[in-house]
Order: structure tokens, then C-alpha cells, then sequence
């Protein structure tokens, strides 16, 4: 079934509201092996080439994605928030965006890959497939930002009746956006449209999406389309990897890779640009723990916020089952709040409680013996509590400790996994910053 579009009038010109639960699911091979970690120009082989056309296979046979967009009515842009129909919303890079380009009204989507895939994937960890389970969770991501980018390629078509352009999207979770207010843009979503979404989509209160591989996205609109060519980084075409696109304005750019070294320099030259793009934690430092293991645990376990007076909350959620009791499932949160970026996010505040909805630590071995005494100890230990969160690089711990909580070892295992992940997602932050303000004319 093809993309249905509702088009009408509001105040004299013409609105849009699509739905396509039939969507083009064709992922780019350049776009999935950047997800994978490979480099652009990288070819697949072996044993990778295998699971990744077994990912595309099982997605093809099982999935289950959709695309959904409304245009708002109304658009206002306050000194420091953005108004939509209404609905506060405050995030910088999108405001300043709009005011740039002149937007006169914003298009909101939604799009979906489905619940199987995340099933499925969870499915393949719990039988020990690691391999499956990342290749099948990093095509589900990659679904997410296809079908993102169709979103806006059906706005595309439609702007340009208009004689409109369509800016680059921008989402919560971006950077100076806090994916707390994901649920405010869900519920906004879902007040002006005309019909349901072609399936169910649900939002936690921390802004996570159920299904986990959603997302929310806000695309300017604007009449300005002269000053938007003369804008590059507001030409949505050259942050859109639609190859075959009738109405694409210029070339697509991928991003450019610099070495860590060149980071780390970059950072330098420009820190005295923009304060935010300061690097103090190390950019090419040695982990404990893969990278790969680090990305996945950063993407689907950890949630951070920056707050507005410069320091950082992060919370982790940690699962596994006890060693004794049959296995029963063992779920517990970590909390930890860090000082600012410019003082090396010195650890000031960490926690450890048991999860609301885990059965597990009333399980535990030691539990049975020590009750809540044992359990209140956990929650008062902070190791490296008022040092600076790169000196988990360098802590000493052991490493092939359980995972059960009940020892010491066990424990500081886990706060030196949960910090690493910590450290890993904070330096992509801190990448995907220089990247927005760019390198410096000359590297030293």
C-alpha cells in the first residue's frame, strides 16, 4: 500500500498529514556498516556479510514498520522556548534552526520499526547469540533513521507544491534537547491527528519510546527557500542519504572522519569558540570493557541529563539473573550525578537501588543473611565518589568478578561497568560536539 497523504487548509494555506504502514525498508549498505563501526567505504565479507544479509532477511520477513507525520497549525518562537500548537518546548540548536531559516510551521513525525525486532533481539541474548543479537539490534537502529529520512522525503514532495523547503530534523535526545520531553511531543503528536497512528506507540516517563526502536522527529517548514541554499547547514539534502530523490537541492555530505588525535586537537582549537566543546575526558582512553559492549550498553541501558546549572545525571539499568534461587531476574538501578564538563565531571552524588520491578535482590545469597542491612550498604557505596570520572581508566579492580552483587568485587565490577559506559557515552556527546561546530582551519 502506498504512502497516504491528507492534505487541507488551515488559514489559508494547505497542511499535510501522512501515514505509511507499508514503508520502503531498504536500508543503505554505506548507512548500516557506519551503525556497525566499519568505515564508509568498507566491504563486507566472511562471517559479517553473513549475519548482516540474515538481519535484512529476518526484518524483511518479520518486521513491522511504519511512518506517521502531522504538520502543526501554529508556530511561535519565544527568547527561549519554541511553541508548538501550544505546547512548550526548549531546545537551542532546533530554535535557533527555525529562526535562521525563517519557519513558519513545523511538520511532526513518528516512525517505527516494530516490536518483533526488539523481541527477537532479546530472544538471541537470552540463547547466547551475541553476534545475531548485535547485528539484528544495529539494523533495527538503522531501520529507525531510514525510515526518519523518508519521513522527510514525503515532506519533501510535498513542500515543494508549496514552494517551501524542508529543514534537517532534529529530535529529543539530541544534543540540548533532554529526551525527558519526549512524552510532551508524543502527546502533541497524537492531539492533532486527524487519524490514529497506523500502530501503537507508547512513551515511559524518562522519554524512552516502547518500542524501543522509535523515534520522534520535529522538520522545519519554511517559505524561504533562497535563504536556505545560502544556508548549508540548513540544506536537509546534505544530511539525507536518499540516493534517488527528484527534489534533492544538493549533494549529500557524509560526515568526515578524523582520527582520535585529530579530535582531541580539534577540540583544542576551538575550545576557545564555543566553552561546550571542551574535551576533559580522555578521547582515545583504554576501557575495561569492549567498545562494542560499551556502544550497546550506552544505547539501550543508559539515559543522561544535563541539567541547566552544568552538572550531569545519568542513570543505568542493570540486568542479570542470581546465582542461586534458580535464576530468578536481578534488575538494579544505578544513579550517579556528576559535576560540570569544564571540571572534568567530578563524581558527586552515586546510588545504587534495587529496581521497582525486579524480583531478584531478596533472592540474593547474602541478602538472606544480612536482609536489609546488606542492602543498605550497597546503596551507600560511591567508589571514586569526588574524583574525576576519568580516573575510571585508570582504577584498578578486578575484572572477572560475578555479576551477583554479593561480594565487594562484584560490586565495584558493576560501578566500574556502569562508569566506563558512562565515560564511553560522554565522549561520543562530546564527538558529536566538535563535529556540529566543526574543525579548526588548521590543525596543530
Amino acid at each position: 500500500m502506498p504512502v497516504q497523504a491528507r492534505l487541507f487548509r488551515v488559514q489559508g494555506y494547505v497542511v499535510i498529514e501522512l501515514f505509511d504502514t507499508f514503508p520502503d525498508v531498504s536500508v543503505q549498505p554505506a548507512e548500516y556498516n557506519r551503525l556497525l563501526g566499519y568505515p564508509h567505504d568498507w566491504v563486507l565479507e566472511g562471517r559479517a556479510l553473513e549475519l548482516a544479509e540474515w538481519a535484512r532477511d529476518w526484518y524483511a520477513n518479520h518486521g513491522t514498520p511504519w511512518v506517521y507525520a502531522c504538520q502543526a497549525e501554529r508556530l511561535k518562537l519565544q527568547r527561549d522556548s519554541i511553541l508548538i500548537d501550544g505546547q512548550r518546548f526548549s531546545c537551542r540548536p532546533l530554535q535557533k534552526r527555525l529562526e535562521q531559516a525563517a519557519a513558519h510551521s513545523v511538520v511532526l513525525a513518528a516512525v517505527s520499526a516494530g516490536p518483533e525486532i526488539e523481541q527477537e533481539a532479546q530472544n538471541l541474548w537470552q540463547a547466547e547469540k551475541p553476534d545475531e543479537y548485535f547485528f539484528l539490534e544495529i539494523f533495527g537502529s538503522a531501520v529507525v533513521e531510514h525510515l526518519t529520512t523518508m519521513a522527510g522525503a514525503h515532506c519533501c514532495v510535498w513542500a515543494e507544491g508549496q514552494q517551501s523547503a524542508v529543514l534537517p530534523h532534529y529530535s529529543p535526545g539530541y544534543s540540548d534537547w533532554d529526551v525527558g520531553q519526549q512524552p510532551q511531543l508524543l502527546n502533541l503528536i497524537q492531539r492533532l491527528s486527524a487519524h490514529e497512528m497506523p500502530r501503537k506507540l507508547g512513551v515511559f516517563d524518562t522519554g524512552m519510546l516502547r518500542p524501543k526502536k522509535s523515534q520522534l522527529a520535529v522538520f522545519g517548514v519554511t517559505r524561504q527557500v533562497d535563504g536556505v541554499r545560502k544556508l548549508a547547514d540548513l540544506v536537509a539534502c546534505e544530511s539525507c542519504s536518499l540516493v534517488s530523490c527528484q527534489y534533492r537541492r544538493v549533494p549529500y555530505l557524509e560526515a568526515p572522519a578524523y582520527s582520535q588525535g585529530e579530535v582531541v586537537a580539534a577540540f583544542n582549537g576551538v575550545a576557545t569558540m564555543n566553552r561546550h566543546t571542551a574535551a576533559p575526558l580522555t578521547q582515545n582512553g583504554r576501557y575495561g570493557f569492549s567498545t562494542k559492549a560499551l556502544n550497546r550498553w550506552a544505547e539501550h541501558r543508559l539515559s543522561l541529563k544535563r541539567r541547566e546549572d552544568g552538572t550531569t545525571e545519568a542513570l543505568f539499568l542493570f540486568e542479570a539473573i542470581t546465582c542461586t534461587s534458580m535464576g530468578r531476574p536481578l534488575k538494579f538501578q544505578y544513579h550517579v550525578k556528576f559535576g560540570s564538563q569544564a571540571d572534568g565531571y567530578p563524581i558527586r552524588e552515586q546510588k545504587c537501588v534495587p529496581h521497582p520491578t525486579g524480583t531478584g535482590p531478596t533472592s540474593i545469597c547474602e541478602y538472606s543473611s544480612k536482609g536489609d542491612r546488606w542492602m543498605s550498604a550497597i546503596e551507600q557505596e560511591g567508589p571514586l565518589r569526588g574524583q574525576p570520572l576519568n580516573d575510571v581508566l585508570s582504577w584498578n579492580r578486578t575484572m572477572n568478578a560475578a555479576n551477583c552483587h554479593c561480594e565487594p568485587t562484584s560490586r565495584e565490577r558493576m560501578w566500574g561497568l556502569v562508569l566506563e559506559t558512562i565515560h564511553y557515552a560522554l565522549v561520543q556527546q562530546e564527538q558529536t560536539a566538535f563535529q556540529e561546530v566543526g574543525p579548526p582551519a588548521r590543525l596543530p
